[in-house]
């Protein structure tokens, strides 16, 4: 989806949740207002909190589209990942003030009084609270906004407490038992859980995350399946918003490739890697040079030995020179390892014993992607 079309659904999307909202508010405020409705009254609020949040929506896309400057040079994308931190604190805000309000009607012992004309608005309500949720769920994974799918978990919460308040009235009605400071508690709880989940998920984002194993192996694949490539390692992706990458890779050819070989295979694979992904890929070059018996040996020895080694993940870019005496490659050590410096150490110290006479260069590498 081209980036004016994602701005514009995302626009769209959240017009739509204004108006809907901005009815809610006022058809709950007025049945609150009359039936002396402390949920109702809540439930209104929290629909005044959603409009809010369309309309931040609004504001974060559209700063989120602009051109990138010099000050800014890899785009605003990531302006949408705050947009969902500032929607967060909205719905945290709305989520202690049900409770508050709740508590001070128990302690108060206000009671409420419906007709069936509110319960039926009620009902109406909350359909059309699912289906914001829905629409704004849908899009919000169609384009990747987090803003939307946001909002999206919010109104499907809105809808179930809706519900909660409902039975809460109809108990009232035909039971005389009010329990509406009862479920106002409930649902300030509920909205508080909800406001956490997506303030984790907006400051997961606004750190920097992990790629998805699926992009990862999508993107390794494409690049091994190059003529000339012999193996794809050290995959990092900065996500700068949205459908917004840019990141390296390490590729291992062989040591006999000119330097014109090398530049035209790197411009292919960032070509394809840009036009099927719409990921920016610098491609970084291993020079393979397995050409004898006693340098496959070496390698073989020295691969044997790091298997051993419980949290190291993976070796590559094994490289030795036998007339210089030099012996490189990277290792990749698990999060897990209390200490990967001594893990790395521990394995420089073996094949050290084996090769005396060689130096022995070992790369410590991040595990950044599957």
């Amino acid at each position: 989806m081209k980036k004016l079309n994602r701005e514009k659904t995302i626009i769209a999307t959240s017009f739509v949740g204004i108006a809907g909202n901005l009815l809610l508010v006022a058809a709950k405020a007025t049945i609150g207002i009359i039936a002396h409705s402390v949920s109702v009254i809540l439930d209104a609020v929290n629909n005044l909190t959603d409009m809010l949040s369309s309309i931040i929506t609004i504001i974060g896309t559209k700063i989120a589209h602009k051109k990138p400057d010099k000050k800014h040079p890899f785009g605003h994308g990531r302006v949408e990942y705050v947009t969902a931190l500032a929607i967060a604190v909205i719905i945290l805000v709305a989520g202690g003030s049900a409770i508050y309000t709740s508590i001070t009607s128990l302690i108060e012992g206000s009671q409420s009084s419906y007709t069936y004309t509110s319960l039926i608005i009620i009902s109406v309500a909350i359909l059309v609270k699912v289906f914001l949720g829905l629409l704004f769920r849908k899009v919000g994974k169609k384009v990747e906004s987090e803003a939307l799918k946001a909002s999206g978990i919010d109104a499907l919460f809105d809808a179930i407490l809706s519900t909660a308040t409902l039975i809460g009235a109809l108990i009232g009605m035909f039971a005389h038992v009010y329990i509406e400071g009862y479920l106002g508690i409930l649902i300030g709880l509920f909205i508080i859980k909800s406001g956490i989940d997506v303030l984790r998920t907006a400051l997961s984002s606004i750190i920097g995350e992990r790629p998805s194993k699926e992009l990862a192996l999508k993107i390794k694949k494409i690049v091994n399946s190059f003529d000339g490539v012999l193996g794809a390692y050290d995959l990092i992706l900065n996500n700068y918003g949205p459908n917004r990458s840019i990141g390296s890779i390490h590729i291992e050819v062989n040591e006999d490739m000119t330097a014109r070989e090398i530049h035209k295979l790197t411009r292919q694979i960032q070509e394809k890697i840009y036009l099927e992904i719409g990921v920016i890929l610098t491609v970084g070059i291993y020079a393979n040079n397995i050409s004898n018996k006693e340098i496959i040996g070496a390698r073989n020895y020295i691969y044997a030995l790091v298997r051993k080694y419980e949290n190291i993940q993976e070796i590559h870019g094994f490289y030795m020179d036998i007339n210089e005496k030099f012996i490189n490659f990277d290792i990749i050590v698990d999060f897990k390892s209390e200490d990967s410096n001594k893990e790395k150490e521990s394995l420089l110290k073996e094949i050290q014993a084996k090769y005396p006479d060689y130096n022995i260069n070992i790369v410590l590498d991040i595990d950044l992607a599957d």
